[in-house]
């Protein structure tokens, strides 16, 4: 999911290939930050449904899954073209990206809905605590995420000058994140 073309992963090359990797790995820091404010709504919000109703949190599961696979036609809909340029990107110091990075984390509900949808059907254990659960599940994908966002921060010369002169990876990358949208949203229902 965190290799997937978004606005987060572009926002990162952009500023990466404009300014250079530190750039772009402080908004890295801001964006992987963000996801701690998500976690913890999730597992304490989220936590309390489920120790309400089963079947509640049944229906939380199946617009979770519902929820990716329009997500997955959405993305079917789109050209799948990659845009890489730094033209018009104006240089901020890393302190502005960081914060750029976690505001723009923090503020999105679709990150909010994701994580609404994702982590409910990957809870693991029936004795450990489901906020415990929450937070694990949280820090994997933040450490994916820190992962991915960071090579693409380091890579970003290459990945740019390749995206550049292959526009068909687009294409590719797009039904690969269609594959995975709804490959996940099966998971979460079985």
């Amino acid at each position: 999911m965190a290799i997937s073309p978004g606005p987060d992963n572009i926002y990162v090359l952009i500023q990466s290939v404009a300014h250079g990797k530190k750039y772009g790995l402080a908004t890295v820091a801001g964006l992987i930050s963000g996801c701690v404010i998500h976690t913890t709504f999730l597992a304490f919000g989220v936590s309390a449904i489920i120790k309400q109703s089963e079947s509640l949190f049944f229906a939380i599961k199946l617009l979770g899954a519902l929820y990716l696979v329009y997500l997955a036609y959405q993305v079917y809909k789109s050209d799948g073209s990659l845009e890489v340029s730094d033209d018009n990107v104006p240089k901020k110091t890393t302190t502005q990206l960081f914060k750029q990075g976690f505001i723009m984390n923090v503020l999105n509900p679709k990150v909010t809905i994701f994580f609404l949808a994702f982590f409910p059907g990957f809870l693991f254990s029936n004795t450990l605590s489901t906020v415990i659960q929450f937070y694990v599940l949280g820090f994997l994908f933040m450490g994916v995420s820190l992962l991915v966002f960071s090579a693409i921060a380091i890579l970003s010369g290459h990945i740019s000058s390749y995206i550049k002169s292959h526009k068909h990876i687009g294409d590719i990358l797009k039904w690969l994140q269609i594959v995975v949208f709804i490959a996940i949203a099966i998971l979460i229902l079985i």
